[in-house]
């Protein structure tokens, strides 16, 4: 039977051996409900600049709502406790990254489709932490239950091995009452929660489960 690697503790023990030092961090997010949690995590320990890599996220005017919110967090934080976070949008290309997910179209979520999707905004992202001499690189994604946080951990450590310069910081940011802190926090600020992950798949999957909703609220009203 495979052990599965406690990346909380992981994570706890790489802090420690910055001895008081912050390093630099390029942060891959999705949204801002994702990040309240992670970045109260990370903030007193690193630099922090958000890589906002989305392109799977459809529809276009989703990707923008997302992103706004995001910005608002960031504005929050900012205000609220002095967190000073850059952002960097690169530019959204949803057709182009559709065609990377075509082929595992008939697979549902959490399949390979999923593992797919997050190499490939990983990439993008470690790319430029790479590129732009960040000390460290890392993921909001391992916060969400509907994310496979070993897997994302492991696309984390096989990339490591491609980008010389910027190291993986291994995490699972849902452990520790992330997810319950996280959830406090988007109440705080009344942030919008999406209802699916991103993108067409993903959503197409969410009109049918609000459609069987409606219909179960209708015959049981």
């Amino acid at each position: 039977m495979e052990t599965k690697i406690n990346y909380q503790k992981r994570a706890l023990r790489e802090l420690e051996s910055f001895q008081g030092k912050k390093k630099s961090l390029l942060f891959h997010v999705c949204c801002g409900p994702c990040s309240c949690y992670p970045l109260t995590f990370l903030a007193p320990y690193f630099d922090i600049t958000i890589y906002y890599a989305n392109s799977n996220i459809y529809p276009q005017a989703e990707y923008e709502h997302r992103l706004a919110e995001l910005k608002r967090l960031l504005e929050c934080y900012k205000r609220d406790r002095g967190y000073d976070i850059k952002l960097i949008v690169p530019p959204y290309d949803n057709e182009a990254y559709t065609k990377h997910l075509a082929p595992l179209a008939h697979l549902g979520e959490f399949s390979e489709r999923c593992f797919l999707c997050y190499r490939l905004r990983m990439e993008e992202a470690y790319d430029y932490a790479e590129a732009h001499d960040f000390d460290y690189f890392t993921t909001v994604m391992t916060v969400s239950r509907q994310k496979n946080s070993q897997k994302l951990n492991e696309i984390g450590a096989e990339l490591e091995k491609k980008h010389p310069h910027t190291k993986y910081f291994y995490s699972d940011f849902k452990k520790n009452k992330g997810l319950e802190i996280g959830t406090e926090i988007r109440k705080q600020y009344d942030l919008y929660n999406q209802d699916y992950c991103g993108c067409v798949y993903s959503y197409e999957e969410a009109l049918k489960r609000r459609e069987r909703a409606a219909h179960e609220e209708k015959t049981n009203p």
